[in-house]
Parts: C-alpha cells; structure tokens; sequence
C-alpha cells in the first residue's frame, strides 16, 4: 500500500483553511452531500469558467458560496444573467429562498494555480495533443510565472496505449514533507476517447513563515494609529497554526494580540471620557485640582502603551532567520549522509 497523502489534508489546519466552513451536529451528513451537490453542479455548468476552486461557508439561516474563477466575465455574464441562473437554481436545490450569497472572485495569477494548469492539460489531452509535450508545456509556463518547483503526473492510457502507464516530470524543488511549504495541488481528469486520463500537479511557491506575518500586522497597524485610526477596526491577517504545544509569543502572532491591543484602546478612550467628567465638578469646588491632573497623567502612560507594544523588534526577524538557515543546513547535511548509498566495484586482479 502506497503511504501517499494529499498535500491540501496534509497541511489542513495548519498552513491551509477549510473549503467548507460551518458547523452542525445533527444535519451533518445532509450538509456534507448539500456541499457536493452544490460543487458538482457549478462546476458541470461552468466547465468554460476555469474555475479553480468553489468554497462554501454557513451562517445560521445563511449560505455564502464564493467561486474562485480566472475568467469571471463568464460566470457573470451579460448584465449579471449567468450569475442570477445559478443563484436561483442553487436557492431552489437548497430551499433557501432570497438567504444565498454568490461571490465571485478572480483569480489574479492563473499560471500559478495548480488547478487551473491541470485542467490546461486536460483540454490538450482531449484535444490529442501529445501528453509529454503539454506536460512540458506546462511547465515551463509555471517557471515563468515565478514557481520555485512543479510537478506534473499523467497516469491512465496515454497515447492510447493498451495497458496504462504513469509519466511525471519535476522541476525545481517540490518539498511534500515541509509543513511550512506552500504547496498548491490540483487534480483533474481528461475523457479521451481511449478512457479517462488523470493528471495531478503540484506547485511550490515558498514557505510561509510565521515573523512575517507578524512583522507585516505590526506596520500595518502602526500605520494605522498614526493616521488616527484604531488598532482594532482593521484586524490583521490570521496565521493558522496547529494546536498542542507551547508558542513563544514573539514568534507567532495571534489573534489574542490584536484584542488585547483593541482592549487597550477602548480603555484609554473610556478613562478620557471620565476624566473629562470628573474635571467639570473639580472646577467648580475648586478644591481637587490636583486629582484630575493625575488622572490626566495616568491616561497618557496608558494610551501611549500600546504604541509601545506595536514597535518593531528589529532582532525578531534576524534570529529567526538565522535558525531557519540552522535547521535548513542541518536538513540538507543528513539527507546528503543518509541518502547517498555506498558504491561497490568488483576489484581487478
């Protein structure tokens, strides 16, 4: 039995999000086959689309589907006609009338999405183009996208063989076992006339590094405080990272952080509306000045500790870095050592 593990469940949780995002405990099962339905019809009628991907997600009496497509002139359609079809249709097989949300989204760069390129030479092969040279074809179109690594596999009766055959080509790097690795996987079938073709590509884009995240959130929201904004109406982007374990705080940065940064500036502007309503009776007793001026005085350490926190740590990044490069190095000098087999020679008399 082969050990082999798709990479979008293998990083679920962790570097990648849930295509389908609800909870139920007692209509589970109905969801589950309301989602597929849902999927295989947009994706039975929007075969032109280039779709690469269709996520659902559910509120209480709500459904929002987002369609992530590179052409979305064809989902809409003339005047938004197309996109009214499938919405009404989708209201009728769920029974959800005037409470479905269709989101349509482009995709940006469709060189780099490893569905898309699948579903490129699927079309080819359909077409009897011949499947080395729409692999290779393929390839060479991701590298000039800016991939760092791609993989492509054809398995099934190529050429109209008798008996079938797997083919794959790599270039670059392509680490499957990297958690921290971007790794976009796609995976479709070209009908040909001699049977169905499958083809699965994986594509490497760079690791996702948890500092960066941080770094980036933390001159965000900097930037924020000082065009008069608060730290809390923009939230920052969210790492997902697995559970177990202890996290040092420098390293990820979470959600608590940005609350507890909300928090704290909700509390400065509650301690300046009573301090201004504590200055209107002092001045008319005349007799504490003094207390609202100290009041006045602990409400600025408070509001200014805040800014404080957000302030870059200029050595984050750069020991981070340097252990990353650590691991990395040490990685690449036990593969060299496990991997590399003895060679035997036959001694000449």
């Amino acid at each position: 039995m082969g050990q082999k593990v798709n990479p979008y469940g293998f990083r679920l949780g962790i570097t990648t999000d849930w295509k389908s995002r609800w909870f139920e405990e007692r209509h589970y099962k109905d969801f589950v086959v309301e989602d597929w339905k849902i999927r295989d019809y947009l994706m039975t009628q929007l075969e032109a689309a280039a779709v690469s991907r269709i996520e659902v997600e559910r509120t209480r009496d709500r459904l929002r589907v987002d369609i992530h497509t590179a052409r979305p002139g064809i989902v809409i359609g003339r005047r938004g006609a197309e996109a009214d079809r499938l919405k009404k249709h989708l209201e009728e097989m769920t029974g959800l009338q005037n409470r479905i949300q269709l989101n349509i989204q482009e995709i940006k760069q469709p060189e780099l999405d490893a569905a898309l390129i699948a579903q490129g030479i699927c079309d080819q092969l359909v077409r009897r183009v011949a499947f080395r040279r729409a692999m290779k074809r393929a390839i060479q179109t991701v590298q000039k996208a800016g991939a760092q690594g791609i993989k492509v596999q054809c398995s099934g009766r190529l050429g109209g063989s008798e008996m079938s055959r797997k083919e794959q080509y790599r270039e670059g790097r392509v680490p499957l076992h990297t958690l921290r690795a971007d790794i976009d996987y796609g995976f479709r079938e070209a009908r040909t006339t001699s049977g169905r073709v499958g083809v699965k590509v994986w594509i490497y884009k760079g690791d996702i590094l948890p500092y960066k995240v941080s770094i980036e959130d933390k001159i965000t929201r900097e930037a924020a405080m000082a065009v008069g904004e608060t730290s809390g109406q923009s939230g920052p982007r969210r790492l997902i990272t697995a559970g177990g374990g202890r996290r040092r705080a420098e390293t990820f940065a979470t959600d608590a952080d940005a609350d507890a940064d909300a928090d704290a500036d909700a509390d400065a502007e509650t301690e300046a509306e009573v301090e201004t309503e504590v200055e209107a009776p002092a001045a008319v007793n005349g007799a504490r000045d003094e207390a609202p001026t100290e009041m006045h005085e602990d409400t600025d350490t408070d509001s200014d500790q805040p800014v404080v926190d957000l302030l870059p740590q200029p050595t984050e990044p750069d020991e981070l870095e340097r252990q990353l490069n650590q691991d990395e190095e040490m990685e690449r000098q036990s593969r060299h050592e496990h991997h590399e087999a003895p060679h035997f020679r036959k001694e000449s008399d």
